[in-house]
């Protein structure tokens, strides 16, 4: 799909449908509604006064033109109270509004910036979130079907703006929206992919071509490279499999000098059966998506390179399967990650944590001034807060304050879980340094804790997005399946990181 900011008239521009917007409790439509409602001869206000366009939130009414104005049908869409309304309202309208219009005979849409007229919202605010909501609304994975006799696809979006003062600003703030949702539909690609077509080799290969499109520095870390230093974590749980494990890195430079302002590190499990801890059989298909941590922190610096911040960001996708083969790590076994800590493996579907610490320990060697890791790491996640947002645990408070602004600022949620030393022993061991997984509840936090010794005193945010990554319906921005979320929130904290 093909999104533009363009200077014009709304009620002038040649379309299938334009898009305007009225709020709850308004009878007489002004400024661009108005305009297209006047060359209406005041249909929308006739519309308004019968009771059948009332403004409320997720209302769309379709009317049409018969040649009064160059579109053939005008949508208003409702915004609900003036109140209520934000940017977040913004982008969930505008991906709703692309759902809607998805329909015979459309194929080109105009649309106004909801929320930067009376509303009194940023315009360039407003550019980016429609951009971003009308992308992210319009996705589909379609890849493994057969085509559609009519595809009802939309080509083109244009975002009108009457003021020629601010359509560079807008421009380019649609730009960015634009970008951050290509690098969150990438992600959902990946994580909805079934797992025999997204090997550990076939998503290290995807995230090469990631880095030569995005002229990014590269490396994917084989068996032997992992064996040499001492990556015993990870490789445990990639014994199962006879698919070779892969640690890629992806780094972007922004700066001059050297080092690493962030890394960002991904759990990368591309079908996760339990090991010898198997999984039910039940809704064991969503575990091809157990790698979407990994997607992620890929996705996202592709999208740092095309902004172009100036902040040296890497990238660590730490993947592979984990499967009940003849090699499989048995509960019971200890382990040595690269630091040297060992590992007293419980219980082997407690896999990602194991994988992560060696990902954490090679972004301490790269000398990373601040990590953030992203992964399905808990099932408990999803008991504590649903799938309305994802958990956030840290060992520094400032990182993670700014974690949840960007994590803000791209419509997520987050909630912070306490990190107490008390909590500790809940992941003790008898036989080893630390044990996989606990036996005395806090799961998520235990998985936070377990985490915690591989980082020491690196300041460090661990986000456990489980409850969030497979949706099971279309929800604003939210597409059903692979949701994409954290995607944005990486891609802004790097754009504050570089202002």
């Amino acid at each position: 799909m093909q999104f533009e900011v363009v200077a014009g008239d709304v009620a002038r521009v040649q379309a299938d449908v334009v898009v305007v917007n009225l709020f709850e409790g308004v009878t007489a439509p002004g400024g661009a509604t108005g305009a297209v409602d006047a060359a209406l001869d005041g249909a929308i206000g006739k519309l308004i006064a019968l009771g059948d366009i009332r403004g409320k939130t997720g209302e769309f009414t379709l009317v049409h033109t018969f040649g009064k104005i160059p579109a053939a049908r005008v949508l208003v869409a409702g915004l609900g109270k003036a109140a209520d309304f934000d940017v977040d309202a913004v982008r969930n309208l505008s991906a709703n509004t692309i759902r809607f219009l998805r329909r015979p005979g459309i194929k080109t849409v105009a649309t106004i910036a909801h929320g930067a007229g009376i509303a009194g919202l940023d315009a360039q605010a407003c550019a980016q979130a429609v951009a971003e909501g009308t992308i992210l609304g319009a996705y589909r994975f379609l890849k493994h079907k057969a085509p559609e006799k009519d595809a009802l696809e939309i080509e083109r979006v244009q975002l009108v703006e009457r003021s020629n003062e601010r359509v560079t600003a807008m421009t380019e703030a649609g730009r960015r929206g634009v970008v951050l949702a290509e690098a969150t539909n990438l992600t959902r690609d990946l994580a909805n992919e079934p797992a025999n077509h997204l090997t550990p080799a076939i998503l290290a290969e995807r995230a090469l071509e990631l880095a030569r499109a995005n002229g990014l520095e590269s490396e994917v870390l084989e068996r032997a490279d992992m064996e040499r230093k001492g990556m015993g974590a990870l490789l445990s749980v990639a014994n199962g499999s006879h698919q070779p494990p892969k640690l890629v890195r992806l780094t972007y430079r922004g700066r001059s000098g050297e080092g690493l302002d962030l890394a960002l590190v991904g759990k990368g499990i591309t079908f996760d059966t339990g090991g010898i801890s198997i999984k039910p059989a039940a809704n064991m298909e969503a575990m091809k998506a157990d790698m979407t941590g990994a997607a992620s922190v890929l996705a996202a610096l592709g999208a740092i390179a095309q902004l172009a911040p100036k902040v040296n960001v890497t990238a660590i996708a730490c993947c592979t399967e984990n499967m009940p083969g003849g090699g499989a790590t048995k509960p019971g076994d200890v382990v040595r990650a690269m630091n040297g800590r060992t590992i007293e493996v419980i219980n082997t579907d407690a896999e990602g944590r194991l994988v992560l610490a060696d990902g954490l320990c090679y972004a301490k060697e790269l000398k990373a001034a601040s990590i953030v890791d992203v992964a399905t790491l808990t099932g408990a996640v999803t008991h504590a807060l649903g799938d309305v947002c994802y958990a956030i645990m840290t060992n520094n408070d400032g990182l993670a304050a700014r974690v949840e602004a960007a994590a803000a600022a791209a419509g997520e949620r987050t909630w912070r879980l306490p990190m107490w030393k008390d909590y500790d022993d809940i992941i003790k061991s008898d036989v080893a340094d630390q044990m996989n997984t606990t036996k005395r509840g806090a799961g998520t936090i235990a998985g936070g804790k377990f985490l915690e010794p591989f980082v020491g005193d690196t300041p460090w945010v661990h986000l456990d997005i489980a409850g969030v990554d497979v949706m099971p319906a279309e929800r604003g921005w939210v597409a059903k399946g692979a949701s994409g979320y954290s995607v944005r929130a990486l891609v802004n904290l790097a754009l504050a990181m570089g202002a």
